[in-house]
């Protein structure tokens, strides 16, 4: 087969550091999230939805053939957080990303159903905490974990 293809969809989720709410602004969250979406595309991992709250992100996307999941995650944190800095000097300044992060695989069944949880996250937060959130993702893709080094 003279041509390689790949779909791998991939939900990633990161948290700023000490899940601090730097993108309470609804405007600025909106920009954050597109500016995420166009790095991830450039990334050749084209994005689905970008979403999340003041304290972290959602981004579901197909995964590139040429990159690793821990370098897009990687260079998504590093650009935005060049990005947000330079955007507003003063008031993001101490800006950063929390240092770890989670990905997990979205088979193309669950695509829509993964986009609207993404979408409504405003609203699933009214209920849940960051945290209790993440600690269902890993229980759901049967992952241990260190609860020291979960958060930082």
């Amino acid at each position: 087969m003279p041509q390689s293809l790949s779909a791998v969809y991939l939900h990633g989720i990161f948290s700023t550091k000490n899940r601090e709410p730097w993108l309470l602004d609804r405007t600025l969250r909106d920009e954050t999230h597109a500016f995420l979406g166009n790095v991830s595309n450039k990334l050749d991992c084209p994005p689905v939805i970008v979403g999340g709250v003041a304290d972290h992100v959602h981004i579901l996307a197909r995964l590139g053939r040429t990159i690793t999941q821990s370098d897009w995650i990687k260079e998504l944190k590093r650009v935005s957080s060049l990005w947000l800095k330079d955007k507003d000097p003063l008031r993001m300044a101490g800006f950063a990303w929390q240092a770890g992060f989670g990905v997990f695989s979205v088979s193309p069944s669950m695509l829509e159903s993964v986009e609207k949880y993404i979408h409504g996250q405003e609203e699933h937060h009214r209920k849940l905490s960051f945290q209790d959130e993440f600690r269902q993702f890993l229980e759901k893709h049967r992952m241990t974990w260190d609860e020291r080094y979960l958060w930082e």
